[in-house]
């Protein structure tokens, strides 16, 4: 069976996947399922570790230490990262946003809607991660969450127009004392 999924001004053919051990590719796409054996922080670090030139994080939690490592490894290695978090995230326990914030990567708060629950990493301006998965221990230990790996240039460009969109209406993070 093939179901066909509009995305803005582009369509996804994905088709259902059979059992498999770990993310399984379907159509363009590659799934992952938190509580399936299978390990969506690993999942993000694979996809984050091949970014080349830039990476586009928008979060509601950020708590993974691997997802956070990661990041600041690509800044590092020289990969344009910006990280655009909701207003309520350095507040949570075991929040990632300060190491990244203190590793020198541009953080900012989109405050001005009620919730950012946006969980979207674009990578190098080819490949979309997004899903119900916040980048958190929560998702991956406890919560039943999906993660998807869009390779799409043209779905990578929609998403980082709405990227530059929340950026000018966010605001530079601070660190709450």
């Amino acid at each position: 069976m093939r179901t066909v999924v509009k995305v803005g001004f582009m369509a996804l053919v994905l088709l259902p996947c059979a059992e498999a051990e770990g993310p399984a590719p379907v159509g363009a796409a590659e799934v992952c399922f938190t509580l399936a054996g299978e390990d969506c922080g690993a999942f993000a670090v694979a996809r984050i570790d091949a970014a080349r030139r830039t990476l586009l994080v928008q979060a509601y939690n950020f708590t993974e230490p691997r997802i956070v490592a990661a990041v600041i490894a690509a800044a590092r290695r020289g990969v344009a990262v910006t990280v655009l978090i909701d207003k309520i995230t350095a507040y949570q326990r075991g929040e990632g946003v300060d190491a990244v914030a203190a590793a020198g990567i541009p953080t900012f708060v989109d405050a001005s809607p009620r919730i950012a629950h946006n969980k979207v990493m674009v990578i190098d301006g080819e490949t979309v991660l997004t899903g119900s998965f916040n980048w958190s221990v929560s998702a991956e230990r406890v919560n039943a969450e999906n993660l998807l790996a869009l390779r799409s240039p043209a779905l990578a460009a929609y998403y980082a127009e709405n990227f530059a969109r929340r950026r000018s209406l966010s605001t530079a993070y601070v660190r709450a004392e």
